[in-house]
């Protein structure tokens, strides 16, 4: 029966990308509230392609943009999944760099030759949430439901912070409670190559405000005696990482493991290329930890970097000032037992101490979360690995992520949940950037896919 699905799949391929298109239409842009209207307008296509489909599907009003939740084939056979992704966007600036306007979505060829398709959400994360819902669609409209008990939850902030989610996880844990939540917003190992992303990497966000004189100072009646606020941040930085790359502060590498050996041999065998990596972003030697490769520095080692210095005059020309403040924002990247709140409080113990008595530091946090990982095995896993090697004709690769996905640590912490995270985009999706895209051959085999994975799923018992 599953071919006939997938037959269906292909056969109306155009109308799910007519589909899409209409989705990547709206430009539903989270972060700015003059977008309010429109991230609505997106929440309420969500849930009527949903019910269209067979789901009992509703939009949920929170205190930013909605939830869209839809609930299909209760009773059947299988553990019950919950499908997780987000219909918000990232803003599309700067706009002159886009070939075609952003929300006007075009069919194009890529350099390589491939077929692509062009527009803001294409890849992040409207492109990845429709190949789960056309999935749906063609059981629906060849056995008739979905296989399985599934429930959706798409939301509407995840490109602003998710402020609404936990709250809602919070007030709606028994009816979103399921057995595997199935997250699409991660990536394959290439385009011929699908990949479940195994581990992910926690943050800790931190903002330092350094003051030294009681205002800013001229530098030619105050240069020498008197301290630059700028000089003393400048030193705080230049002393975080020290010989071969090891992080200084206190603690960091607490909670640090080394990478299991079958980890580490899966990984070599994934012929990754780091001189071509290192060059497709315009550099020829890799920084970070010197005994370390880039594929474990990237998934599986834990960094400090500095993200934006702030400070003085910044304006056109010049201007002979010695600023009495100056900021700098910071991430850290965490692995295993990295706890955020100690690391926290060990940054900045390590401001303090680099500052003399009469200057002051304020700290602000903007969030953190820890790292999180995922079990290799059970009936879930080898059932997402089966239909991802059914489809592709090759077993998928078990890769890390250098990256979070607050939402995985939402369902752990509030549902009890545990997540497989698989996903279709690729590393050139121009994600976030000008002229975002997505593969077509992504978009198919993602539909087929879940296809494959739902029917894997379906012959499992309860987990």
């Amino acid at each position: 029966m599953v071919e006939k699905v997938l037959e269906r799949v292909d056969g109306e391929l155009d109308r799910s990308i007519d589909r899409l298109f209409d989705l990547l239409r709206i430009a539903s842009i989270s972060t700015d509230p003059a977008y309010k209207d429109d991230c609505r307008a997106a929440a309420r296509w969500c849930a009527d392609a949903l019910a269209e489909i067979g789901f009992e599907a509703s939009l949920r009003d929170t205190e930013g943009h909605p939830m869209v939740v839809g609930h299909a084939g209760r009773g059947q056979p299988g553990p019950h999944v919950l499908f997780y992704g987000h219909y918000d966007v990232q803003p599309p600036d700067p706009l002159e760099l886009w070939e075609t306007p952003p929300f006007e979505p075009r069919r194009a060829k890529s350099a390589d030759g491939r077929d692509i398709i062009v527009a803001r959400g294409a890849s992040d994360d409207k492109g990845q949430l429709m190949t789960f819902l056309e999935a749906a669609r063609a059981f629906g409209e060849v056995q008739g439901e979905i296989p399985l008990p599934v429930t959706v939850l798409l939301e509407g902030e995840e490109e602003c912070g998710s402020r609404s989610l936990e709250p809602f996880l919070a007030a709606n844990a028994d009816e979103l409670k399921a057995d595997v939540a199935l997250v699409c917003d991660t990536a394959m190992w290439d385009a011929e190559t699908p990949a479940i992303t195994s581990m992910l990497r926690g943050l800790l966000l931190e903002e330092v405000i350094v003051t030294a004189a009681s205002r800013d100072l001229h530098s030619g009646m105050f240069g020498g005696p008197a301290l630059n606020a700028i000089h003393m941040l400048a030193l705080i930085v230049a002393g975080l990482h020290g010989e071969g790359g090891r992080v200084m502060v206190p603690g960091f590498y607490d909670g640090v493991g080394e990478l299991p050996d079958e980890v580490r041999a899966q990984w070599d065998g994934l012929g990754f290329d780091e001189a071509k990596f290192l060059a497709d972003i315009g550099l020829r030697a890799a920084a970070g930890e010197a005994d370390r490769g880039v594929l474990e520095k990237l998934w599986s080692r834990p960094t400090c970097d500095v993200n934006g210095i702030i400070g003085g005059y910044t304006g056109e020309g010049s201007k002979t000032v010695i600023p009495a403040k100056a900021s700098a924002k910071f991430s850290f990247r965490l692995v295993g037992d990295q706890d955020p709140v100690k690391m926290a409080e060990n940054f900045r113990a390590f401001v303090r101490a680099r500052l003399p008595d009469h200057c002051t530091a304020e700290f602000i946090r903007h969030g953190g979360d820890r790292a999180i990982s995922f079990s290799l095995t059970g009936p879930c896993f080898e059932a997402a690995r089966k239909g991802l090697a059914d489809e592709f004709g090759r077993d998928a690769a078990l890769i890390g992520c250098g990256g979070s996905i607050p939402i995985v640590g939402a369902f752990k912490r509030r549902l009890g949940m545990d997540s497989l995270l698989v996903g279709f985009a690729l590393d050139d999706d121009r994600i976030h950037s000008p002229n975002e895209k997505y593969n077509l051959s992504s978009f198919r085999h993602g539909i087929r896919s879940w296809v494959r994975i739902l029917d894997a799923l379906k012959a499992i018992g309860r987990t």
